[in-house]
């Protein structure tokens, strides 16, 4: 089974800091709101899935130990709770997801006494995660139907357990294949600037005993040429309404390569990462990074003083490039706008 990267324990989160691996598998338990921010925006836990746990438990510590009868106060510090864990990372949809399920729960519950509400809280975040779960079992299975056996599959970043409560999205339908008995074969782009699928998806696959190869980024050009690729699978940050992906920086150039060479481009993703406020790929709001992540390489400076540098971290797939969304609930085909209403 793949790895679990978060989870409830003796009234702490403990997750796998991410931002090690491969070379270190280390736990961190988080206790305040403030040290969850920490660790999402840090990337010490990532992948969209995932934040939308770890902020729902983020908001739960950041509540847990005020002190007041007042629903008035109690909803203002919730409030600036949701506030202050929303500005972390502005791409993920999930993160968002999570909180408004939660602040839908204390709306819900007004009346009742604040330490209620406080227990409601966390068990609506256990359910959360125990959903996140079935979901990704559920995404496993209907996107392994598109899987045949000796594919050879291209995959972007880290879409696996480590992105979500322990299954994956796009590495689900991988898992599951596998599970079926398919003979599948893994090329991994190793996703600059910070190597999200050499360290993490290669890892993950590894423990999976999945045979996996890793290329840079850009070599997938080639190896789609070279006629070594039979399908890409990748993730998704944010989906708007019309299908448009947001997925990490460099999906849309795989997108682009794939549409030339014929390649089926399929995104995996739950229910929960389209969102209902966004019409199109255009309106989705791009996380931009901090300069260092691309100035330096393995701790050490590459790039010349005061060279200038841009650094978002997702781009946009528009839905004329991607085949099929695979959801927990069905498969999605074009036409988009009209499949994406109904299967919300």
């Amino acid at each position: 089974m793949p790895s679990t990267p978060i989870e409830w324990k003796n009234n702490k989160v403990k997750i796998i800091d991410q931002s090690l691996l491969p070379n270190k598998l280390n736990y961190i338990y988080i206790e305040t709101c403030e040290e969850m921010f920490d660790a999402i925006k840090n990337l010490k836990i990532r992948g969209a899935p995932a934040l939308g746990i770890a902020a729902a438990f983020g908001l739960y510590l950041g509540i847990k130990d005020f002190k007041t009868t007042s629903f008035k106060r109690f909803e203002k510090k919730l409030n600036e709770v949701i506030k202050h864990l929303s500005n972390c990372r502005p791409t993920a949809r999930n993160l968002f997801w999570a909180l408004e399920k939660l602040k839908d729960k204390v709306d819900q519950l007004k009346k009742y006494p604040i330490n209620s509400i406080k227990g409601a809280l966390l068990e609506e975040t256990l359910k959360i995660q125990m959903e996140d779960n079935k979901t990704c079992q559920l995404i496993g299975e209907k996107g392994a139907n598109l899987i045949k056996d000796g594919d050879t599959i291209l995959t972007h970043c880290n879409a696996g357990g480590l992105a979500t409560s322990g299954y994956g999205t796009a590495l689900a339908v991988i898992f599951k294949a596998k599970e079926q008995g398919k003979k599948i074969k893994v090329y991994v782009g190793e996703t600059r600037p910070l190597l999200q699928g050499a360290r993490l998806t290669c890892w993950e696959l590894l423990q999976e005993k999945i045979d996996v190869t890793l290329i840079c980024d850009s070599m997938a050009g080639e190896v789609m040429k070279e006629e070594k690729i039979k399908k890409v699978i990748v993730g998704a940050d944010r989906i708007a309404l019309n299908g448009d992906v947001a997925n990490k920086i460099g999906t849309y150039s795989l997108a682009v390569l794939a549409s030339f060479h014929n390649i089926p481009f399929y995104v995996a993703a739950p229910i929960s990462t389209f969102d209902p406020k966004i019409r199109k790929g255009e309106d989705i709001p791009i996380e931009q990074r901090e300069a260092g992540e691309i100035e330096n390489f393995a701790g050490k400076r590459t790039a010349p003083e005061g060279v200038k540098v841009y650094n978002p971290a997702f781009d946009v797939v528009p839905n004329s490039l991607i085949t099929c969304i695979i959801t927990e609930k069905k498969l999605v085909y074009p036409s988009y706008r009209k499949n994406i209403k109904k299967v919300l």
